[in-house]
């Protein structure tokens, strides 16, 4: 399988970072192929701009647009790993969907009903937290994120949502805990992917 992990953190010693690196030797040792595309070392522009808007519409497509959907277009699966910040995605990751998952490619209206372009694609989405998944399981959140993101976003587009996998209060567990997430990481993997 053509595996794209998208990978949205800031910082290169993040447990996010962990996450996906290990993701991506599983995978690998899975004997899938695997691309990352790291929107922060990249410089990724979220900004969704005027022009961008009117050339999609018009369909010139930005090179830094085309070179994403590109990328999209490659795999069989698209993989996203980053946090959940103020209960939803980092900005670049927004922006990223904003600018690339974009109308005519991503999606269209027909007869006035919306239609995902992205069939026959997978995705699999892994965050983390800051607070534990208590708090987020009891206020309903976890839910909000799974239909904003898995609904509202992916199954929008045409994919089909393989997992949403949660780890919770990352910063301030032990890192034998951090240990098991990366175990219980393996496992899931192994389970949609072998």
């Amino acid at each position: 399988m053509k595996i794209l992990i998208i990978y949205c953190h800031p910082n290169p010693k993040s447990f996010n970072h962990a996450i996906k690196e290990r993701a991506k030797k599983k995978l690998k040792d899975l004997g899938h192929e695997v691309r990352v595309r790291d929107l922060y070392a990249l410089g990724f522009d979220p900004a969704l701009s005027g022009k961008d808007f009117e050339a999609i519409h018009g369909g010139n497509i930005p090179e830094s647009i085309r070179t994403e959907q590109e990328q999209i277009v490659w795999s069989d699966v698209m993989v996203f790993v980053h946090p959940v910040w103020w209960t939803g995605l980092p900005a670049v990751l927004k922006g990223y969907i904003d600018r690339v998952f974009s109308f005519g490619f991503a999606y269209i209206y027909k007869d006035g009903q919306p239609q995902g372009l992205l069939n026959g694609k997978k995705v699999f989405i892994v965050n983390t937290t800051g607070s534990p998944s208590e708090h987020y399981e009891e206020t309903g959140m976890r839910d909000a994120l799974k239909i904003t993101s898995d609904i509202g976003i992916y199954q929008f587009c045409g994919f089909e949502v393989i997992d949403h996998v949660f780890f919770g209060a990352v910063p301030s567990v032990t890192d034998g805990v951090r240990k098991t997430y990366l175990t219980d990481l393996d496992r899931v993997i192994e389970h949609y992917f072998c």
